[in-house]
């Protein structure tokens, strides 16, 4: 394990204590936290892994990892977000599962989702980063998007997948900036600049 930085740690443990004191739901939805993107900021400032996407992190990016704060949402949670609440629809955990090798990056970006009624759902797009030489800097593409009822009607199984693929001609891009990766947690920032905050948990 890397010995890391006490000016580092000091900053995580800040920052860590003001995204543990949000509710998911304002952590993850469009909310300014002016508070909480500065000390990202910092920890950007002083990241210990520059090159976070070559093959000698592998390792170090690989896992699942959990979604814990988003400084202007993520494409789910924005639309969950115009969604009154006395619908009931409530997220319940977004994360991403990532897959490193010689031949580049996988990656699975998952929600689960709680329906009134229907139970829960999970929500999922598979793609790949093709890495820039900068070795922080990926295009992403996702090539199928799945569905599953998880939990339906709260029941204790799960319903076989529904997963679609996305022919080559109709898949985008987007440029994705991992600024920040350690053993713990990672930043990335899409084009726009907008803050996205993992936890690693496996």
């Amino acid at each position: 394990m890397t010995v890391q930085n006490p000016t580092i740690q000091s900053l995580k443990t800040q920052l860590m204590q003001q995204v543990e004191a949000l509710p998911l739901q304002q952590a993850i939805f469009p909310q300014a936290e002016p508070n909480i993107d500065q000390i990202i900021q910092k920890i950007e400032e002083i990241n210990p892994t520059p090159q976070p996407l070559s093959l000698k992190n592998q390792a170090l990016i690989s896992g699942n990892w959990q979604l814990i704060y988003a400084s202007n949402g993520t494409v789910v949670t924005r639309q969950v977000a115009t969604i009154p609440d006395w619908t009931g629809i409530n997220i319940k955990q977004v994360y991403q599962t990532l897959t490193a090798n010689n031949a580049g990056i996988t990656a699975s970006n998952c929600a689960k989702i709680e329906l009134p009624l229907l139970g829960e759902w999970k929500i999922q797009a598979s793609g790949i980063w093709k890495c820039e030489e900068d070795q922080k800097t990926a295009f992403v593409s996702f090539d199928a998007f799945g569905f599953q009822a998880t939990k339906p009607f709260n029941l204790p199984f799960d319903l076989p997948e529904l997963k679609i693929p996305v022919i080559e001609a109709l898949r985008n891009e987007a440029v994705w900036i991992t600024s920040y990766l350690d053993e713990e947690i990672r930043v990335g920032r899409g084009k726009t600049g907008n803050l996205f905050l993992f936890e690693k948990k496996g």
